[in-house]
């Protein structure tokens, strides 16, 4: 079995627009190992969360590939998609809005155990919900529970024994603890850390939160108006941040400790490019100090800086530049 669950290659998604084609994802592609995370970070509006329903099918691209286990999901249609969409689940940022506000805890997570099909009486499938619950640190006394009785913890747990209900090999987690309070939200993380180590998950982890995305990713891809700036492994891209947009998006991460060391904090300035129909330019340069004339020339290629480090700025070449 190969070691590359999931590659997605060139994908893109355009938005007609009164004023033109609204670049949302732009031409991004990407390898995961299977029982890895990657994380995506990235201010609102720069493409994660559409990057991730579109791998999903939840939107469908505009073109591209997302090459599931061997298999193109965006050539599946039919019988052949809802199988392939068992294995590649997805827990949502708003742990309310995403649960049907009719349904208990027991209905909720009941129903991808039985679309699943592998448990079929009354009996196996409560067991089956019960199994889920403890999973995930849900007490088996709020089985009957409806979302409005209960906290943004246990409702976000709700999201994760769901997703877990159909037995998926991929969770994309979209921005899943930026709704909850700082102490919930490390509750969350070492749970789906714990499920990873246990049941071998793949995630992908989108969200805007840096010191978020370090705890819990392998590799971190950080996105600006559509496009990948810099892909590198997690501990590489924080010691050794190469993008001007990733060190900006670094020294805004404060230093829990009172009268410690100081980061050095890089404020941006200038206007955010428009991502409706934006050329073939560097489409930071506006907010960059460090743009030249190439900037307007052309768009940067993603080049390799390091081994598993990939920046695109016309500041590197080669490797060692």
């Amino acid at each position: 079995m190969s070691d590359t669950i999931l590659e997605v290659r060139n994908l893109k998604k355009y938005f007609k627009t009164s004023r033109g084609m609204l670049h949302a994802v732009d031409d991004i592609s990407f390898t995961l190992e299977r029982g890895k995370t990657l994380g995506i970070v990235g201010e609102s509006g720069c493409g994660k969360s559409t990057t991730g329903r579109c791998i999903l099918r939840l939107i469908e691209p505009t073109s591209g590939e997302v090459i599931f286990d061997g298999e193109d999901v965006l050539q599946l249609s039919g019988h052949s998609l809802r199988e392939r969409r068992a294995d590649m689940q997805i827990i949502f940022q708003d742990p309310f809005s995403s649960l049907n506000p009719r349904k208990t805890v027991m209905q909720t997570i009941a129903e991808g155990v039985e679309m699943r099909g592998k448990y079929r009486t009354k009996a196996e499938i409560e067991g089956r919900v019960l199994e889920l619950m403890e999973t995930v640190g849900l007490a088996e006394r709020l089985i009957n529970s409806y979302p409005h009785e209960l906290d943004g913890g246990r409702r976000q747990r709700i999201g994760v024994a769901r997703a877990l209900a159909v037995e998926p090999k991929l969770i994309i987690c979209d921005e899943p603890v930026s709704a909850l309070d700082v102490s919930i939200q490390a509750q969350i993380l070492n749970l789906l850390k714990e499920l990873q180590r246990k049941l071998g998950l793949t995630y992908i982890f989108i969200t805007h939160d840096l010191a978020v995305v370090n705890h819990i990713s392998d590799e971190i891809m950080v996105m600006y108006l559509g496009q990948t700036v810099e892909k590198a492994p997690s501990e590489e891209l924080f010691k050794n941040p190469t993008h001007p947009y990733t060190k900006a998006l670094l020294s805004a991460i404060p230093i829990p400790k009172v009268g410690g060391p100081k980061r050095e904090r890089i404020l941006l300035k200038g206007e955010v490019s428009s991502p409706i129909e934006p050329g073939d330019v560097c489409r930071f340069a506006k907010r960059c100090s460090y743009a030249c004339e190439a900037c307007q020339k052309g768009c940067p290629a993603l080049k390799e800086t390091a081994p598993g480090h990939l920046v695109s700025c016309h500041l590197f070449g080669s490797p060692g530049k």
